[in-house]
Order: structure tokens, then sequence, then C-alpha cells
């Protein structure tokens, strides 16, 4: 993958030259928040090893269970991982510093940049989403404000693919991969058995935006395979929609597969899923249900037997289905971070910027905080069809974010009779 520093165009090479003068000794610090990924450990290594690589630094440090942790004194040094090592942590799901999704206040801020201070940490990196981004644009204002030196940069990762200002998100191509095959198992157990269980809802993470929902859709290469329906969080959905749809698709076919986002809502912005009192540290309600809830709307009313598969944690953390392409851009962007901070800039995300789709190429770049921090980017309508498919913009988004050959093909037997 090419790479680039944005608004900063000094080439690769002229950049090692220029480090020494720029890059004043001091520790480097990492952290990771936020929802685990199948790549998020990819980052990590792309920012250790990069850091390793520029001699910047006194010592690579990593905060365990992220800012919360790292507010409890609990660090540990990466300086001395191996690359042998680097590579193994490379192609390991999930976050191996820990994560947690801890809001800091403003005595928090605070505290961390008194640590900082202590600690001679003059680069932080965080691989989070949005509000991680938020956590990292206001350490950064606050140093600014103090006159204190740190290089604050986010490294992007969320598998909601919700991040502004970035093509995509690391994390998304592979839980993309991983729904779009897990709908095409899941709809061969159903068409297997049509008569027993009709029916079949899919749910899937992501948020207020349907991009999870939405990769579903990419398994579909004829008109009677699954998912018949799509339903995302951007467009509200009422029980009676749902199950004149639901008739339809049986009507056709005799079967129904549909993938639904987890919080999907109805006309009047009520959740179809138990959402109970719960909330996580940032204000996020903890929905529960969606996929069951259909289904009991489905027997009751239409008397159709039905079920549902919710593949949960496992979709955003199966190394099995991930995107090599995923993988790669996941590294890439940890190594532009470490770039990005030896330049001197702080308070600043990497984003990757799509070069082309055939190939696919891709490069990073960079932008301000604020047009990141706490903003969500939502699916274009135009990506849905009105049957609950998905568009050929979608397609040529989204699929080569999965890899080359990234879908498998389930011949029919009739097709393989005629």
């Amino acid at each position: 993958m090419k790479t680039c520093r944005g608004h900063f165009s000094i080439g690769a090479a002229v950049t090692a030259l220029v480090i020494a003068f720029q890059v004043k000794k001091g520790k480097l610090l990492v952290g990771q928040a936020g929802g685990a990924t199948a790549v998020i450990n990819s980052s990590l290594a792309g920012v250790i090893s990069e850091a390793q690589s520029s001699g910047a630094f006194d010592a690579i440090w990593g905060m365990r269970r992220a800012a919360e942790g790292a507010l409890q004194g609990d660090l540990v040094d990466l300086t001395g991982i191996s690359p042998a090592g680097l590579a193994a942590l490379a192609a390991t799901p999930g976050a191996a510093l820990t994560s947690s999704r801890h809001k800091l206040s403003d005595d928090d801020v605070e505290r961390l940049l008194d640590l900082f201070r202590k600690y001679d940490i003059r680069a932080f990196l965080y691989i989070g989403g949005n509000d991680s981004a938020d956590t990292v644009h206001r350490l950064a204002r606050m140093a600014a404000y103090g006159g204190q030196e740190l290089a604050a940069i986010a490294v992007p990762k969320t598998i909601d693919n919700d991040l502004p200002e970035t093509d995509h998100s690391p994390g998304y191509g592979s839980i993309a991969r991983y729904v779009a095959i897990a709908t095409m198992d899941s709809a061969q157990d159903t068409e297997s058995m049509p008569t027993m269980y009709p029916v079949k809802f899919l749910e899937v993470m992501g948020r207020d935006a349907g991009w999870v929902a939405a990769a579903a859709g990419l398994a579909k290469r004829q008109e009677e395979d699954a998912p018949h329906l799509i339903y995302t969080p951007e467009i509200r959905l009422s029980r009676e929609r749902l199950l004149a749809d639901v008739e339809r698709v049986y009507q056709m076919y005799g079967r129904v597969v549909a993938v639904t986002a987890e919080t999907v809502r109805d006309e009047s912005g009520h959740p179809f899923a138990d959402t109970g009192a719960e909330l996580d540290a940032f204000g996020h309600p903890l929905l529960r249900g969606t996929a069951a809830g259909m289904c009991r709307l489905v027997q009751s009313e239409m008397g159709l037997r039905s079920r549902f598969d919710k593949p949960g944690s496992l979709q955003r953390m199966s190394m099995a289905h991930v995107s090599p392409v995923d993988l790669t851009e996941a590294a890439e962007v940890g190594r532009a971070a470490v770039r990005l901070a030896l330049s001197g800039a702080g308070d600043r995300m990497i984003t990757i910027v799509r070069d082309s789709n055939q190939p696919y190429a891709s490069h990073t770049e960079d932008v301000e905080l604020h047009l990141v921090a706490n903003r969500q980017r939502l699916m274009p309508l135009d990506y849905l069809g009105s049957d609950g498919s998905v568009t050929d913009a979608f397609r040529e988004y989204a699929m080569p974010l999965l890899g080359p050959e990234p879908l498998p093909r389930y011949p029919r037997l009739d097709d393989l009779l005629s």
C-alpha cells in the first residue's frame, strides 16, 4: 500500500533524516480502546515496529486497559518485542493490551497529563473509534493549553465503519467478510430445511450505522439467494412493514433469511431490542434481543416457525475470516501514526484514502481530530435498494475491502444437474 503523511509531504527517506532534528528523546505510549477486532493488534504491531525502527524514543510503552488502566499506573514496556513476536502479535485477534470504555473526566485528563510529564511521554497514540478520538482530542487540547509537548495521534479502528473523514476504518473489511460468509452459511441451513424453520433472522453489530448489516448483501449473487431482507439503523422499520416483507418473500421462495442490525428501531424510534436501563460509559444504550423479538413477532402474527442466529463478538474477532486488505491497512495506519508523531504534529487522526478499486490501492493521510471526535458517518441511503438488497454502488465500495476471492461459491443441486 502506498503511503504518505497528508499535509506533511516529506518522503519516508527524508523523514528518517530529519527525525533527529525534530524529535527530542522521550517515550511513546500506545493504547487500545473500545471493542476489539480481528486486526487491532496489527495496528499495535505497526506502531511498535515503526517506533523501534525510528530509534527516536527512549522506550515504547503500552497502557493496559486503555486510559482507565493508565490512570492506575498499569503500564508495560513494549520496546524489546522481537520482529517474530510482532509478526505473531499482528496475526492474533483481540486487544493484546486489553481495552476499556472509560470516559475521561476533566480531572482524569489532568491526571493523565501529569503521568505523561512524570514519565517523559512525548508521543501518545490511541487505537480506537469515535469516543477514543474524543479522548485524544481532549488530551491534545489540554496539553497545548498548558504548554506541554505531546504528539497525540488517533489511530482509527472500528467495525462499525462510522468514522468520518476516512474512506473506511480498519476492522470493517474483516467483519464485512465474516458477515457475508456467515449469511451464506446460515442460509444454507434454512434452504436445507425450509419446512421446519422457514424464517431466519441474522442479527449483526453496527450501533447507529448500517455498514455491517449491508455487508451481508455482498453474499447475494442470484435473486433467490440470501439475504432476502436487510434492515439497517438508518431506516425506521414498522412491525407492519416487517410482517409484510416476510410474507412477500415467503410467498416467492417458501423461505426467508433476513439480516438486521442490532439497533434497528420502529417508526416511533423504539428499539426492537430490549434496552433495559443499561448504558455504556459513553451513554450508548446496550441493546439485546432484536432478532429474537422479530422471531416472536413473525411466529405469533403469521404462524411461521422462526429462528435466529447471532454471532455476537465472534463476528468482529474471527481471524479465520480476516481480510488480508484489512490486516495490511491496520498495520499501516499504526506505522503512519508514528511517522506523524515524529514530524511534530498532534491532535490528528490517520485516515485511509482509496486510490483505485481495480486493482485495489490506498494510502494514508491525516485530519484534524475535531472533524472526527464524537461524530458518526452513517451509510448513504443509495447503498440500499428498496427491496432490501444492496446496490452496485455499495458493492463497488465494499467488495475490494474483503480481499481477493473473498467469498465461496455454493452451487444448488439443480444447477449441477442442468
